[in-house]
């Protein structure tokens, strides 16, 4: 795959050659198509960056080539850039990305840039000892094999959902705002406020999570389904078990691990088997139909790997995703 997409940045920097004058149409999410008019121009991969970015410029979104990469649905796990995504990489003033396993072709992507003066944010690489390694719970499907690296010892995997803690979302925004502020120093005034008061916004919702989980009555998730929500139940304090890791490509449970989690309901009294966002909850109902319990319900949270463009032109916002989770967060937890 790494030489795969080694030859798709050679073809795509060929092309910049050619078509660096030119105009281009894109159904990517795109502020501004024009990235010949000086403007600051600005890639990010997936949604919560972008829209973490628009609420950092305000008012000068417009001047500003703004585009995510990821907007038809295809979630993180799965991409993998097209010759027209490196070559808005390759142009670009700051990239910013995970930085996870995930985004394994950015470095090949990077190092045939073409504008030297890029800056490249790996939200890995701010959060540091903040990022978490995937954890197996008890009952929780296991992985049928363990990466290796190439000295043969086991690879160790880290959680990539990052986005999902709104303690994480608060470092972040502060570090893309001072970038965006050495890049544009002539708006840095407007970059600082912006992010001042997204940065307050984010905090007070932070402390509307922490009152819903104090006020809660149940301290434990059960989730028949994918968990990328590790981030999110560490700051609170709160327990959960499920059928998968959060980067699971997995969607068939075990006798085993269905038996489980049908236990654990009946012995934590819950009311509420959760999923992530979709329309498929066949373990959760499988679930369900196992526990002796009566009149449980399914909830679903959202991970916000697969927001797109349209979800945007909609008017979803990053703050608008977590206000969501929270209510349903108080439901489950009641």
């Amino acid at each position: 795959m790494q030489k795969f997409i080694s030859v798709i940045i050679t073809f795509a920097v060929i092309c910049t050659l050619f078509t660096a004058c030119g105009t281009t149409d894109s159904t990517q999410t795109t502020d501004k198509t024009q990235s010949e008019t000086g403007n600051l121009s600005t890639v990010t991969t997936i949604f919560l960056v972008y829209d973490w970015v628009r609420e950092i410029l305000g008012d000068e979104t417009d001047s500003t080539e703004l585009t995510m990469l990821l907007d038809s649905g295809v979630d993180l796990h799965s991409y993998q850039p097209t010759a027209d995504d490196i070559v808005k990489i390759s142009d670009c003033d700051i990239f910013i990305y995970v930085g996870g396993e995930s985004d394994e072709w950015v470095e090949d992507t990077l190092a045939q840039a073409t504008n030297e003066n890029m800056i490249a944010v790996n939200l890995f690489d701010v959060l540091r000892d903040s990022v978490k390694e995937e954890e197996i719970v008890e009952g929780m499907e296991a992985k049928e094999e363990e990466e290796e690296e190439e000295d043969g010892e086991e690879k160790t995997e880290y959680d990539e959902h990052i986005w999902l803690s709104l303690k994480n979302a608060q470092t972040l925004c502060q570090y893309i705002a001072d970038e965006v502020c050495e890049i544009n120093s002539n708006n840095s005034d407007a970059y600082s406020a912006n992010a001042e008061a997204y940065v307050e916004s984010l905090s007070e919702l932070d402390l509307r999570y922490e009152e819903a989980v104090a006020n809660g009555t149940k301290d434990t998730l059960i989730f028949g389904d994918r968990f990328p929500f590790r981030y999110l139940t560490d700051d609170y304090d709160l327990n959960y078990y499920a059928a998968f890791v959060g980067c699971s490509a997995e969607s068939e449970a075990s006798f085993e691990t269905i038996s489980f989690l049908a236990e654990k309901v009946d012995e934590l009294g819950v009311n509420y088997i959760m999923t992530l966002e979709g329309t498929e909850h066949n373990i959760a109902e499988t679930i369900i139909s196992t526990a002796k319990s009566d009149n449980l319900e399914i909830l679903s949270l959202d991970s916000m790997q697969s927001t797109t463009s349209e979800d945007v032109e909609n008017g979803v916002t990053y703050l608008s995703v977590m206000e969501s989770n929270l209510t349903v967060l108080e439901q489950a937890l009641a």
